[in-house]
């Protein structure tokens, strides 16, 4: 864990900074996003609110598929596809498929989004480490681009679906390949003792290309590997594309069948309190470019066609959490030291990422500027859990109070896709803000939303 500093001031162009492009300080001292007053948004659509600017988030997923097409326009081409894992909405699926993204999904209804966001099947991607017939079916009938299985009995599985259905199965096969990267280990996606993939070391992953060959339901396309999140050193995919490369370059050897495509995923991490500076899309295109023409030329293969799944690295930034404090209480620690607790109206049901991981965020007073001094303070929210923090360790003006708005910025990623209702809390919607207009593209739950569920 870092030492505890007070949230960075929002600066056009800071690599390192955790807020949207567009948040600013107002003459007034307060924040604004999107051309709109927090204080504005706090009194017209309450808190907490999850803000989203819709700017910002269109420039991230254009800056990815720029720099990737320009990096492989030598090779075979790639593409970007948007891990929806990341925040899935009708709205936001359908600004990065307009800014040339293509959609990864992992479940049935992140592929219904998709879908209902008028994104067509060929450009939809289906994960998952346990799907189920019927979302195997949904995406056959849907015609999604590529199915990437992840177990040798997913393999028969879809091909006797397939087959059933007398519908073409795109597949690529997800490959563990002992290289894992990001921070705490539920997110490190590619050691060996762990729920995803095909197992390069033991054979398994080889196995699954010989089983997906032998099937003429299915069209294999080519192999994945997903090596973690919150990734800032690239070294680890120059490893794993390697690792990728020459499995690809052997299968060709043996069966004849080059695989044209090959999927690196994501994981590319952003700056969540000031103090990364994680790497740009202009940086990672060229030196993943790179390794694929270096691997290929020494294996003699041509190039595949490639594609990355930059999620958080879209839309994480583009959010923030608006909150209201409610009560702040003094601690003394054991060592005589003094710790503020900030609570707010929120908590871990809006942001599980503190409780789960340890994840680092940091928050600013945003109704207005203060000049008194900082003091250490702690997060929470008003849940009955001791773990509910949102941001650990931050300093705060010591004047914080009652009344005051808190922003959290980097929150676009998981904070809504991964809430809860938790103690019957309902969710805080999603409020789209943009030139000084907002609207609400996932509308906050209510109690009469919970209620509707109970069925007494």
């Amino acid at each position: 864990m870092s030492a505890p500093t007070a949230a960075p001031e929002p600066v056009a162009g800071d690599p390192r900074t955790p807020w949207s492009g567009t948040v600013r300080r107002t003459a007034e001292g307060s924040i604004e996003v999107g051309g709109l007053d927090v204080r504005d948004i706090a009194v017209e659509h309450g808190t907490p609110v999850y803000v989203l600017d819709e700017a910002d988030l269109r420039r991230r997923a254009r800056a990815f598929v720029t720099a990737f097409t320009s990096a492989f326009a030598d090779l075979a081409g790639a593409d970007v596809y948007f891990a929806s894992k990341s925040f899935a909405s009708v709205a936001v699926d359908r600004w990065v498929h307009e800014e040339g993204m293509h959609v990864d999904v992992s479940t049935g209804g992140e592929l219904a989004v998709a879908l209902r966001a008028g994104v067509p099947g060929d450009a939809i991607a289906l994960h998952g480490n346990n799907k189920s017939t019927a979302e195997l079916e949904r995406a056959l009938r849907a015609g999604v681009g590529r199915i990437v299985v992840d177990s040798l009995g997913e393999i028969e599985h879809l091909a006797h679906l397939a087959g059933a259905l007398g519908l073409p199965a795109p597949v690529m096969i997800r490959v563990t390949t002992g290289v894992h990267a990001g921070g705490h280990d539920f997110i490190s996606t590619a050691h060996e003792d762990q729920k995803f993939g095909l197992s390069l070391a033991s054979g398994a992953a080889r196995a699954a290309v010989d089983a997906v060959l032998a099937r003429p339901e299915l069209t294999l396309l080519g192999l994945h590997s997903h090596i973690g999140s919150q990734i800032l050193d690239l070294a680890g995919f120059e490893v794993a594309a390697g690792a990728l490369l020459t499995l690809r370059a052997e299968v060709a050897a043996d069966t004849g069948t080059l695989m044209p495509e090959l999927d690196l995923g994501g994981g590319y991490g952003i700056s969540y309190t000031g103090a990364d500076v994680p790497p740009t899309p202009e940086e990672i295109a060229p030196a993943l470019a790179a390794v694929v023409r270096r691997a290929c030329e020494e294996l003699g293969s041509a190039p595949p066609r490639v594609s990355v799944e930059p999620g958080r690295a879209v839309v994480g930034p583009a959010g923030l959490t608006l909150y209201r404090v409610g009560t702040v209480k003094p601690v003394v620690l054991d060592d005589g030291s003094a710790r503020r607790y900030v609570s707010v109206d929120g908590g871990m049901s809006d942001n599980i990422r503190t409780a789960l991981y340890d994840a680092e965020y940091t928050a600013t007073v945003a109704g207005r500027r203060s000049e008194a001094p900082t003091v250490l303070s702690r997060v929470v929210g008003k849940h009955c859990e001791s773990g509910d923090i949102v941001v650990r360790d931050v300093l705060l003006p010591d004047d914080v109070a009652p009344g005051d708005l808190l922003a959290v910025p980097a929150t676009g990623a998981y904070g809504r896709s991964m809430a809860s209702n938790y103690n019957l809390l309902p969710r805080p919607g999603v409020l789209a803000v943009r030139e000084g207009r907002a609207r609400f593209i996932v509308r906050p739950e209510t109690e009469e939303d919970l209620l509707a569920l109970d069925l007494g």
